[in-house]
């Protein structure tokens, strides 16, 4: 169990990232602190004014995660990035996208220009940033044109040289004035690699030169211009906080490095997507003394990679690995694209394999207890299920749940898990369209054709791994033999030999055991298997159910009802209210349909006339 008490103490006075979990371990926030130890603590302390909405998120924390950073600009961009894939429930005001702008030179022009972006597109340009203060960004933008004379004007050269005469900036002092061609396009070549070189990080000299003016100005008295290059070198300052979180690049990968001592390891995997670190994992290992950081991640490589569904085209390592070559023949070889292990040695790339490493030793330094018993409730409960159902290698696990109201709006649900941790990019929802009525055997054969075929369209069409195309290797239905028969009934029709397993609840609806090849078999419920399979199944059944009160809510669910001249909100709830379905309605005599409180002798008439005017019954709208 974690014991948040302890693991307070535990937490480094460095700057990170720190990750709230609730019950159901979904995350629920996420902030940043320059120091994690004296920012976590006082969520915790009862004696501070923590306002309404931070007490109300404390009750339902029951464990924390955190990652490390190496400045607190670092970690406000791994903040951003955190909310915008997993936006927890208590971070909607920090996903304003518009807060970290980019600083952008248009390399592709035969004179290129320096501004500022909001976002990065697809074009020929250079991308610098996210930075995290646009008023810096503007300052520096400022600063290289007077020290470069960048031009700023959005003349079309060299095309207009010479078309109109030069603007104001030429003749204060801040552009050369290409538009005339008084500078050759070798000469502004020259300065923009200079550019370049200044917001790669190459400081240096840039704030020698300010420093030596601003103390010439001072000397000389003239405190204004002391003052202006004062403010330029702290703008240059703040730019100069490289910011490693965010790579330009826009490309897909992992970051993998290792700490150990003499019988246990963790590997700690940073996942790159479209540029941004959108997440991390740690994985605990059993060593023998002696291994090296090449050999563990050569084992793991090999270990995790065998049955993640994505693999990425790049793997960047702390330490070279001795089967290197063959290690990306077999990637490249289930990816069916090129992979490449890389062990970066200086630069952006070097520094996330540093912070890995560091996160993986802080992990190793201070969770190795929790790690095993987080194992325990994952790998480890797999492991028990494994056994239960004589199976073996199960990884994903896929659930199903049907939810309605009195048969109206029908939706299903499809929960995924893997290593006993759930996929939520993998979840999928369903909106019953062949089925009449409460009848959730004729919804689950609905919902289970649906997904098996669009994935067999998905493997024909050669579409990645991930989402339908990539199969279970164990389905759990909710409920006992009637929906584990209808499942097995879609498989055999499609030729798919997936196990299926039933999650059977008791009469107070709480799990009870597990239904598999005709028999039931009971489950110790003090066993981490037990607490998976609830929380699978509860899991499923609540997914479904936000699905469908998220479709009633927001007005998505059309009622045939809607369609009668005369039957409003309150007629229309009326009528759901008194008859079970729509074929009770529809088999309604006038005199019954006229008894609702809400009908008068008209209404009635007019929802009689309609459905035996038009068989609307046959209408496979959901009610």
């Amino acid at each position: 169990m974690f014991d948040i008490q302890e693991e307070l103490k535990k937490l480094p006075a460095r700057p990170g990232v720190y990750i709230m979990h609730d019950e159901a371990d979904h995350i629920i926030y996420v902030g940043k602190a320059v120091s994690l130890k004296n920012r976590v603590r006082q969520y915790f302390q009862s004696s501070r004014n923590k306002g309404v909405k931070i007490e109300q998120m404390v009750t339902h924390i029951t464990r924390f995660e955190y990652i490390v950073t190496d400045s607190e600009l670092e970690a406000l961009v791994l903040e951003c990035n955190l909310i915008k894939e997993h936006r927890p429930k208590y971070n909607t005001m920090l996903m304003d996208d518009k807060a970290y702008p980019f600083i952008k030179v248009t390399v592709d022009e035969a004179f290129p220009r320096i501004m500022l972006a909001r976002q990065i597109v697809k074009d020929k340009a250079k991308y610098f940033g996210p930075y995290t203060s646009a008023g810096a960004v503007k300052d520096t933008i400022e600063l290289i044109r007077k020290l470069y004379y960048v031009r700023s004007c959005n003349r079309r050269l060299p095309a207009d040289t010479g078309k109109e005469r030069p603007c104001l900036n030429y003749h204060i002092h801040q552009c050369l004035a290409p538009c005339q061609g008084y500078i050759s396009q070798e000469e502004y070549r020259n300065s923009i690699e200079e550019v370049i070189q200044f917001l790669n990080g190459n400081y240096d000299l840039i704030l020698k030169e300010l420093g030596e003016k601003m103390k010439a100005a001072s000397e000389a008295l003239e405190f204004e211009k002391a003052i202006e290059y004062r403010e330029l070198l702290g703008s240059v300052k703040k730019i100069a906080q490289k910011q490693k979180i965010t790579d330009t690049a826009g490309d897909d990968r992992d970051i993998l490095a290792v700490a150990f001592d003499q019988d246990d390891a963790v590997v700690q995997v940073f996942f790159i997507r479209g540029g941004r670190l959108i997440g991390r994992d740690h994985f605990y290992l059993r060593i023998t003394q002696g291994e090296t950081a090449g050999e563990i991640l050569s084992s793991f490589i090999k270990q995790f990679y065998a049955g993640t569904p994505y693999i990425p085209g790049r793997l960047m390592l702390q330490e070279e690995i001795e089967d290197r070559e063959l290690i990306e023949e077999w990637l490249t070889k289930k990816r069916e694209h090129k992979v490449h292990l890389h062990v970066p040695k200086k630069g952006t790339k070097e520094k996330l394999v540093e912070l890995a490493q560091k996160n993986a030793a802080l992990v190793l330094s201070t969770d190795k207890e929790r790690l095993k018993r987080e194992e325990g409730r994952t790998i480890g409960a797999v492991k028990e299920l494994e056994s239960m159902l004589g199976l073996k290698g199960v990884v994903r696990m896929e659930a199903y749940d049907i939810s309605n109201t009195n048969g109206f709006a029908s939706v299903g649900s499809m929960v995924v898990y893997e290593r006993g941790k759930p996929k939520r990019n993998d979840y999928r929802k369903f909106k019953i369209k062949g089925v009449k009525g409460a009848n959730d055997y004729a919804s689950l054969e609905e919902v289970l054709t649906r997904r098996f075929l669009h994935g067999l369209e998905d493997r024909k069409a050669g579409k990645e791994l991930g989402g339908f195309r990539e199969f279970p290797d164990l389905i759990l239905m909710d409920g006992g033999k009637g929906q584990v028969n209808v499942a097995l009934e879609v498989l055999g029709q499609l030729g798919l030999p997936i196990p299926v397993c039933g999650m059977v609840k008791d009469d107070n609806h709480r799990t009870r055991g597990l239904y598999y090849e005709n028999e039931e078999l009971p489950i110790d419920k003090n066993s981490e298997c037990f607490r998976l399979i609830t929380r699978i199944q509860d899991e499923a059944h609540r997914f479904a159910i936000t699905f469908h009160r998220d479709l009633r809510s927001k007005g998505q669910v059309h009622s045939v009802l809607d369609d009668i001249p005369g039957v409003g909100p309150a007629r229309r709830k009326d009528l759901m209210r008194h008859f079970e379905n729509i074929e009770a309605i529809k088999n309604a005599s006038v005199e019954e349909l006229k008894a609702l409180p809400s009908m008068n002798e008209k209404s009635a008439g007019d929802v009689y006339n309609f459905f035996h005017s038009c068989g609307i019954i046959e209408d496979n709208r959901e009610l």
